[in-house]
C-alpha cells in the first residue's frame, strides 16, 4: 500500500513538474525582440506601441534608450545562450536606428548574431559592417533624415531597403508609428520566433510488406509468381 501510494505521489510530481517546464520552454523558444528609441528618448513612442503589439501576442519585447545598445546587446547574448540560441531581433527608430545597427554588429563579434533587424529612418548610420542577420530598412530619402542602408566590410547579411518616399502621410517624425508596418514587423518577427510543428510522418504504403527491400526511385518491383505482368 505504501509503495503504490508514493508511487502515485512521483507520478504526480513529475505530471506538475512537466506542466510547469512546458510554458518556459515555449517562453525559451519565442526570443526576444528589443526596441529602441530615438533623440531625448521621447520622440520614438512608436517603439513602445509595437511592443505592446508583440507582446499580446506572446512574444517578449521591451523598449529601451538608444545609447543602451551596447549593454543591451551583452544582456542579449548572455540570455540567447540561456535559452538555448533563442532569436534576438533589434528594432531601432532614427538614433535608435543608428543603435540597432551598432547593437547588431556587437552582437555578431559576441558570436550571437541577431535574426532580424528592423530600422525606420536611420539618420547617421548608413552602412552595416561585420555583422549577420536579415536587416529591413524602411526610410524616406526625401523628408531630410532618412538613410538608405548598405553593405559594408565583413557584412554577411541580407539588407532590403524600401523607399516610403511615395507613400501619403508618413514622414520622420511618425514613421515608426504607422500601423501597417507594424503589421509588416509583427508577421516578420512571429515567423522567426513562432515554433514550426514537426513534419507528420509519412503514411505507410499498405502494398509493401514490413522488411520488404524499398524500391529504387526508377526502378520497378519484380511481379509476383502468378501475378499479370
Amino acid at each position: 500500500m505504501k509503495v503504490g501510494l508514493r508511487f502515485v505521489r512521483a507520478l504526480f510530481a513529475a505530471v506538475v513538474v512537466l506542466c510547469v517546464a512546458q510554458p518556459a520552454l515555449a517562453q525559451q523558444n519565442r526570443g526576444h525582440v528589443y526596441l529602441l528609441r530615438g533623440l531625448a528618448n521621447v520622440f520614438s513612442l512608436g517603439m513602445d506601441d509595437l511592443a505592446k503589439k508583440l507582446n499580446a501576442r506572446g512574444i517578449p519585447a521591451t523598449v529601451h534608450e538608444y545609447g543602451q545598445w551596447a549593454s543591451l546587446a551583452d544582456a542579449a547574448a548572455a540570455e540567447s545562450r540561456a535559452t538555448g540560441n533563442s532569436p534576438i531581433i533589434i528594432v531601432g527608430h532614427s538614433l535608435g536606428a543608428d543603435a540597432a545597427v551598432e547593437m547588431a554588429e556587437r552582437l555578431t563579434a559576441l558570436g550571437t548574431p541577431p535574426k532580424l533587424v528592423v530600422t525606420f529612418d536611420p539618420v547617421g548610420v548608413t552602412q552595416v559592417g561585420a555583422s549577420a542577420g536579415y536587416f529591413v530598412n524602411y526610410y524616406q530619402s526625401n523628408n531630410g533624415y532618412g538613410k538608405r542602408l548598405t553593405a559594408g566590410p565583413g557584412f554577411r547579411g541580407n539588407i532590403v531597403n524600401r523607399n516610403l518616399n511615395a507613400i501619403g502621410g508618413i514622414d520622420h517624425f511618425n514613421i515608426e508609428k504607422s500601423p501597417r508596418l507594424h503589421d509588416e514587423v509583427i508577421t516578420q518577427v512571429r515567423s522567426i520566433t513562432t515554433p514550426r510543428p514537426k513534419p507528420k510522418p509519412k503514411p505507410v504504403d499498405p502494398s509493401v510488406a514490413p522488411g520488404a527491400p524499398a524500391t529504387a526511385p526508377g526502378t520497378q518491383a519484380a511481379a509476383k509468381p502468378g501475378a499479370p505482368g
